[in-house]
């Protein structure tokens, strides 16, 4: 691992600009030192108009003057994202009512909280304006490895629907990926990630708050990993991206921690 590293580390860092400079191609995101430029370039009209322009503002501000934003309310309205006071109701009344034997990903009991996301209104309420606001919470169970989805009625407090899902596998959370990091750091196939660490800081690893963590759910591929990992998809599984704090990634890419079997496993080189 510590071969690979080495090997792959400015591959990793240079794909990772070359990403982030096709993505701001293809989406058009306007970069710094282009704001108000036209569209032939150059200092055009756009720049010019922007250097001229002294008056106040659209909110009568002054110009070079930075209002604050207004203070957020408890409650949002219509499609407004989810306040913080609606997501933290949200969460904990979606969290009640659920299985005795449900785990997180410490083994702990109660799901695993993923995120806390506004629902879509029902089909009869498109067209209205006073529609209550409801909020998707989703879990993963970790003793019956099940997605569940709980829409909670922020007018009501209620619970009105659960789903539960199997071999479905969103996005990974941050204490999941703290997880995973904290099973390799333990495991003998964690060595390579250790003595990286070292090299790079003068310190011993012995913790996932010493890294920047970032994570993939990995599922299985026929005949592509060695038989510990057949289950991956069915069972939740990452692939870790970490990175030093203040420094260098470091390429653990051939390395799968079954969080649902609380396994490490190297992936097959061909």
């Amino acid at each position: 691992m510590r071969t690979l590293a080495r090997r792959h580390l400015g591959k990793v860092v240079a794909g990772t600009a070359l990403a982030v400079a096709g993505t701001a191609v293809m989406v058009g995101i306007t970069l710094p030192g282009t704001a108000g430029a036209d569209e032939t370039g150059g200092s055009g009209a756009g720049a010019g108009q922007a250097a001229r322009q002294t008056g106040p503002g659209p909110d009568g501000a002054p110009p070079g003057v930075v209002r604050q934003a207004p203070a957020e309310g408890k409650k949002g309205t219509g499609s407004d994202p989810l306040t913080d006071d609606e997501l933290r109701r949200a969460a904990a009344i979606a969290a009640g009512g659920q299985p005795a034997a449900a785990e997180n990903v410490d083994g702990a009991r109660g799901a695993q909280r993923l995120s806390v996301d506004l629902a879509d209104p029902e089909a009869d309420e498109l067209d209205d304006p006073h529609s209550p606001r409801r909020a998707d919470v989703t879990f993963y169970d970790y003793k019956s490895d099940a997605l569940i989805t709980r829409t909670v009625n922020l007018e009501t407090g209620k619970v009105e629907r659960t789903g539960t899902q199997h071999g479905v596998q969103p996005p990974l959370s941050r204490a999941e990926n703290a997880e995973a990091a904290r099973l390799l750091i333990a495991d003998p196939l964690g060595a390579g990630l250790k003595a990286d660490y070292k090299d790079a800081t003068g310190h011993e690893l012995t913790s996932p708050d010493q890294l920047l963590l970032n994570g993939a759910v990995y599922r299985a591929i026929p005949g592509g990993q060695p038989a510990v990992l057949d289950k991956c998809g069915e069972h939740r599984c990452v692939r870790l991206f970490p990175k030093i704090v203040n420094g260098p990634w470091i390429d653990a890419r051939r390395l799968v921690i079954d969080l649902s079997a609380h396994k490490v496993a190297e992936l097959s080189r061909r």
